[in-house]
């Protein structure tokens, strides 16, 4: 691994200063607060009035001198107090974010941004959009220098979750696709391996008329006077690069033309290859994700993201009702989406939804409701959630409505009252990702602007002595837990296409260390694929806790501690005593091999195990 030398921090250097500033850290009962850091960074300046460290030249110092002049021998645990925001990694995998390029939506919603220096309904001023911006939306750019920074903030940057966003994934070439995967894969080997090749791929950024350093414009499109539309504009300003693109593709396949780090194309065999090399690398994906429309999705897409390595889909549902979907020219209606999920569940994708109240045409009595039907109608009940409610952005066509008087953002007060109300529904199988998206304020025009809106829910939901029972809420995070403290609690509801089994290992309080997702199709149920047939499938395995390095254990973690283990043997014995011949599982890149030392094999785009035929089982989770 690398660390930090952008400021050419030589840490032996400042040795007799560092030493004492890390004793007092490392001994501190628990970590510092921001305040008390930085009452200590100020008794523990750099010399020579330089400054004060910065969070990475302690950890970098730290692993440095760990075991020597008195300091405890290196220990993730205590790394843990060094960490910038230790929240990032608290779910057990490191996420990684990266934007797509700008490019033509099939969509025309009216709540979307247009902003064309970005991919559709993102924003520049996003911290994300930032960064890819800052990359020319390079993949491989994008990949590397985030993983450096975790590194850098003391972050374990072995188990990677892949998060790709940026308008709809499947509106983007196929080629393109499997480019944009394989340099992300890149990265994260050359990453692994201590390589960086960031400035071969700025110079043929450059090269190549794509990288400037600065924004491609400033421009958006006004939401009240539209000259044109986000796709018009975008088609304009990249027309050289898409068609470009296009003719570089056709040449490399043809065998005309060498290939250069940002040439948009790559085969699949190539995408095949770093996948085989990321099964046993230093830096895993432990999962790959990306976001489509309902819409967009089909039995020739999944089979395509899935070839892809991808294990999740981010969709937008944004609405359950047809007439606000029309109203807010979504472009397609709810059967679409019930059509969607019932294949995403088919492939056994995890499904991450989106969920916009407050859009025009709607009212917080009739949110509650498309809430209640969320999770109340087997058609839908997603894994994740991500609760948007709508923002008012200058560049989007629902200024016009806004106006004119026809739609206005709620108060806070009814807002506050619909996510206490949309909270306590929320069941247990059920993560609530986020609430509230992180627009910066400058960019809303009218509504909410408080980003920790979350916060504010659980501390009424807390003042009225109730509480949300969603998975994110009880996250065992850095809590000390031993198998003793755990028992096996089964979930059962119905879906689209079968029985949903949620295992989850939780506390007295209710707390959860980790959970399975268990798919059991009815008998009747057409597979996806061949290799599916007869087969419960199991849609994820999480374990909760602190990331920690592929293999690590610690005391009291309930990371590497078997849990995962236990969960899969019990998963497979319900399953085998529900007659299904065989247990598939959706596994990430990463994960297979840990799949295949837990007795599955191969398939085409799934790992398979053969179940033995039903015998009585013993009603202990194995643990062993």
């Amino acid at each position: 691994m690398l660390t930090d030398r952008k400021y050419d921090f030589d840490a032996e250097v400042h040795r007799e200063q560092l030493i004492p500033l890390l004793k007092i850290i490392l001994a501190a009962p628990k970590r510092l607060s921001s305040r008390e850091h930085q009452q200590l960074m100020r008794r523990y300046p750099k010399p020579a009035g330089e400054g004060f460290y910065s969070l990475a030249n302690l950890v970098d110092a730290w692993r440095l001198f760990a075991g020597q002049n008195g300091l405890p021998d290196y220990d993730e645990a205590l790394l843990y107090k060094l960490r910038r925001k230790p929240v990032r990694t608290m779910s057990g995998v490191t996420p990684l974010t990266v934007l797509t390029k700008p490019f033509p939506c099939p969509g025309t919603c009216i709540f979307c941004p247009n902003d064309i220096r970005m991919p559709k309904s993102y924003l520049a001023d996003e911290p994300g959009a930032q960064r890819a911006e800052k990359n020319a939306f390079d993949p491989y750019l994008q990949a590397w220098m985030r993983l450096q920074t975790y590194h850098n903030l003391g972050h374990s940057t072995d188990k990677i979750e892949i998060i790709i966003l940026g308008g709809t994934w499947s509106f983007y070439p196929e080629t393109y696709q499997i480019w944009f995967v394989k340099r992300i894969l890149d990265a994260l080997h050359d990453f692994g391996k201590g390589i960086d090749r960031r400035a071969d791929v700025r110079a043929a950024l450059r090269e190549a008329s794509q990288f400037t350093g600065e924004p491609v414009s400033q421009a958006t499109i006004q939401g009240l006077a539209p000259e044109a539309s986000y796709n018009q504009t975008v088609q304009s300003i990249y027309a050289d690069e898409i068609f470009r693109s296009r003719g570089l593709a056709e040449a490399i396949a043809a065998g005309r033309r060498g290939r250069g780090p940002v040439d948009e194309y790559a085969a699949w065999d190539e995408l095949e290859a770093a996948q085989r090399e990321n099964e046993t690398a230093a830096c895993r994906s432990v999962g790959l994700v990306i976001e489509t429309r309902p819409d967009h999705i089909s039995e020739e897409e999944m089979i395509r993201v899935r070839r892809l390595g991808c294990t999740k889909v981010q969709i937008g549902f944004q609405s359950l009702n047809d007439r606000v979907l029309a109203l807010n020219k979504r472009g397609h209606d709810v059967a679409a989406t019930r059509r969607a999920l019932r294949l995403l569940r088919k492939a056994g994708f995890k499904i991450h939804a989106h969920w916009m109240p407050n859009l025009y045409g709607s009212s917080p009595e009739a949110d509650l409701a498309d809430y209640e039907t969320l999770f109340g109608d087997p058609d839908f009940r997603p894994d994740e959630l991500k609760i948007y409610p709508c923002s008012l952005i200058e560049s989007a066509e629902l200024m016009q409505q806004y106006q004119a008087g026809q739609w206005r953002p709620y108060t806070r007060a009814e807002l506050l009252e619909l996510l206490l109300n949309c909270f306590k529904r929320t069941p247990e199988y059920c993560r609530l990702t986020r609430v509230i998206r992180d627009i910066p304020g400058t960019d809303i025009v009218d509504g909410n602007k408080v980003t920790n809106f979350r916060q504010l829910v659980e501390r009424e939901l807390d003042r009225r002595g109730e509480t949300s029972v969603d998975i994110r809420a009880r996250e065992i995070r850095k809590k000390q837990v031993t198998r003793d403290d755990l028992h096996l609690h089964c979930l059962s509801y119905r879906s689209s296409i079968g029985d949903e089994i949620f295992l989850q290992l939780i506390t007295d309080e209710r707390d959860i260390a980790g959970f399975l997702r268990l798919s059991l199709p009815d008998q009747d149920e057409a597979p996806l694929l061949a290799e599916l047939r007869g087969c419960a499938m199991i849609r994820e395995v999480h374990v909760y806790g602190l990331a920690l390095g592929i293999g690590a254990a610690q005391a009291g973690r309930a990371q590497h501690a078997g849990l995962g283990t236990g969960l899969i043997e019990r998963a497979a014995a319900i399953a085998a005593d529900r007659g299904y011949r065989r247990l598939a599982v959706i596994s990430a890149i990463g994960t297979r091999e840990y799949y295949r030392r837990r007795g599955f094999v191969d398939g085409d785009l799934y790992q398979l195990r053969d179940l033995p035929k039903p015998a009585a089982q013993d009603s202990r989770l194995p643990l062993e």
